[in-house]
């Protein structure tokens, strides 16, 4: 069985404020944990793990849950996030597509 990894203090710490915001929207909307694990289209055993904040939860389902009870993870509108992401694409446009090892230097000293 593979070692479980490790994860940072900041990462454990993000998954869990994410996790209790989407349980305060679950609630804010009187939804039980069945019916908006149906509503994602996942079990619920993967709701409450993702309410959780087990940082070992697909981000696919935990953006699904978090969309539907109302967390907004970036911008309020769906404008902004599509102009966000088009800017980040122009950046990325600019870089290198491959990155390589910095080339070790010879040592020719002897």
């Amino acid at each position: 069985m593979p070692k479980p990894r490790p994860y940072s203090r900041y990462t454990i710490e993000t998954a869990r404020l994410l996790g209790r915001r989407i349980r305060l929207g679950r609630k804010e909307r009187r939804w039980s944990e069945q019916e908006l694990a149906e509503r994602a289209g996942i079990a619920r055993a993967t709701l409450q793990k993702i309410e959780k904040g087990d940082p070992t939860s697909t981000i696919g389902r935990v953006f699904e849950v978090a969309a539907l009870v109302g967390v907004r993870l970036f911008d309020a509108d769906m404008d902004g996030l599509v102009k966000h992401r088009a800017e980040t694409d122009a950046r990325l446009s600019l870089l290198p597509k491959h990155t390589h090892p910095p080339r070790r230097s010879v040592d020719d000293d002897f």
